[in-house]
């Protein structure tokens, strides 16, 4: 008597291999859509880093500001101690320094983000902080933002040229100047601008952002004197960061010379100027766009010193007067304005980036 088989059950793995749906199969027919929606998610986990670290630290500083202005209060007008007492616990229900710390935090981030409201500045009260970086912004913009685009231009030209003519004369000089003058701080350059060009020379003003006999608009008297005046703060950013800029290019642009494309874009006649424009320059370029958005925090952190010196308008000086004043609602606004600049400058050349080199390949 033999046993019966035991029978065979059908096993369907269409469900093991069945193909993604919804949300998860459109993400896999629009790789792109699924970097800039993953790298958006990472823009804003570190920007909530970045804004808490920025809260706690500058919290963190010995200090009262409130009794601050109480005393400069009371230096201009009589107050009684029952009246003191009454605008310090007004002032501190308003700057936001009630309850512990981290209700504070949770205030404060409540107001910023919900409301966009910074609270009122301390040195300019009742006038809201926003107000007062606001004023300033515009002059920062102007100032930062056309030199460190010039600066990279000019850079990364120069330095992929630096590089492609390597061993000639013009290269050494540019070479060795880069490297003496790459980490030179800005205000240096700058002091010895305004030595050369304001006092030896008389040619060009040593402070402020415009002449103040003209009146300030839309009108090419005024747009001449803003120009002016600013020519030598941007030419102390302009030059260390042309030189910075050089240097880094020229060592990207070094190692490409030997690859076989060159060579054999050499070999079909093309010209050697076209063949740096068209195929090497742009291997060296495409790396340096995502450390422009990089280094504007650091061009941010020099820029402070040379619009203190110049007595520039801008985020700068705003930020050193209320660091004196421990005006925390304006400090904290104006690295908030910073870290938000820089890290959405980072995010648009990162999602830029694949659409400029095809070899980037986007997050599975």
């Amino acid at each position: 008597m033999t046993a019966e088989a035991p029978p065979v059950v059908a096993v369907d793995k269409s469900q093991d291999s069945a193909p993604p749906s919804g949300v998860r199969a459109w993400l896999s027919r629009h790789p792109l859509a699924a970097y800039a929606i993953r790298r958006l998610g990472l823009y804003f986990v570190e920007l909530w880093g970045a804004l808490t670290i920025a809260f706690f630290f500058f919290r963190l500083i010995p200090g009262d500001p409130v009794q601050t202005l109480i005393q400069t209060l009371q230096q201009n007008y009589m107050y009684n101690q029952q009246a003191s007492t009454e605008l310090i616990a007004r002032y501190q229900q308003e700057f936001g320094l009630t309850g512990n710390i981290f209700s504070q935090y949770l205030k404060y981030m409540d107001k910023l983000v919900l409301h966009g409201d910074l609270g009122p500045s301390l040195i300019n009260y009742p006038t809201p902080a926003q107000d007062v970086i606001l004023r300033s912004l515009p002059w920062t913009i102007g100032l930062l933002g056309i030199s460190a685009v010039l600066a990279w231009v000019l850079g990364v030209l120069l330095g992929a040229i630096a590089g492609w003519r390597r061993g000639k004369l013009g290269s050494a000089i540019a070479t060795n100047l880069s490297i003496a003058l790459s980490h030179v701080p800005y205000f240096f350059v700058a002091l010895i601008l305004v030595y050369i060009f304001a006092y030896s020379m008389g040619v060009l003003p040593a402070r402020s952002a415009y002449d103040s006999n003209i009146s300030p608009g839309i009108s090419l008297e005024f747009i001449g004197s803003v120009l002016k005046y600013g020519l030598l703060p941007g030419l102390s950013i302009v030059i260390i960061g042309t030189f910075s800029w050089i240097l880094s290019t020229r060592m990207l642009m070094v190692p490409v010379l030997g690859e076989d494309y060159l060579v054999y874009a050499e070999a079909k006649g093309l010209k050697g100027w076209r063949i740096l424009t068209r195929y090497a320059l742009r291997n060296c370029y495409l790396p340096q766009i995502t450390a422009f958005g990089i280094s504007l925090g650091f061009i941010f952190n020099g820029n402070v010193l040379v619009e203190q010196l110049f007595n520039y308008p801008g985020l700068g000086t705003t930020l050193v007067t209320a660091i004196q004043q421990l005006d925390f609602n304006t400090i904290l606004g104006v690295t908030d304005i910073a870290i938000f600049s820089v890290l959405t400058a980072v995010l648009l050349l990162d999602l830029l980036l694949p659409l400029l080199d095809p070899r980037v390949k986007y997050w599975k």
